[in-house]
């Protein structure tokens, strides 16, 4: 379960670090825009890019995001939400609108029309854990 300090901070529009395994082991690395649906985190992708057939290939990832404040020494809080993913086909487009209110504005007009006609991917990350410095993290 997503903890609800972790929601508030994903409502203020956090750019994420997704991380992949491709297919050597090494680590493939993304920024993306991050969105919660029940309790995966969600995000989309117009293309299938190296990030979308890693997932298909190894389902394990790591999402990172800064958070916005500071814990009793002082360190800047941060979310490392490890889990599975999973990629589905279509509804990105939908995504990214929603999520461009949050990132860009909330009279973004995202994605640009000539992109709108693509199906393009969402991925979902059911986190099993979390790290970080925050109140996500058990003491």
């Amino acid at each position: 379960m997503i903890p609800d300090s972790i929601r508030a901070l994903v409502s203020t529009g956090p750019l994420a670090h997704l991380t992949t395994l491709n297919s050597n082991g090494s680590p493939q690395v993304t920024v993306v825009w991050i969105g919660i649906e029940n309790d995966e985190f969600v995000t989309a992708h117009l293309s299938e890019h190296r990030k979308i057939k890693n997932i298909r290939n190894d389902g394990r990832v790591a999402l990172s995001f800064l958070g916005k404040g500071r814990n009793p020494q002082g360190l800047l809080e941060y979310v490392v939400a490890y889990g599975d993913g999973r990629v589905t086909e279509g509804g990105a487009v939908d995504l990214l609108a929603r999520l461009a209110q949050i990132y860009i504005g909330p009279k973004a007009d995202f994605p640009p029309p000539p992109l709108r006609s693509r199906p393009g991917f969402v991925t979902r990350i059911r986190p099993d854990r979390f790290g970080g410095v925050g109140p996500w993290v058990k003491a």
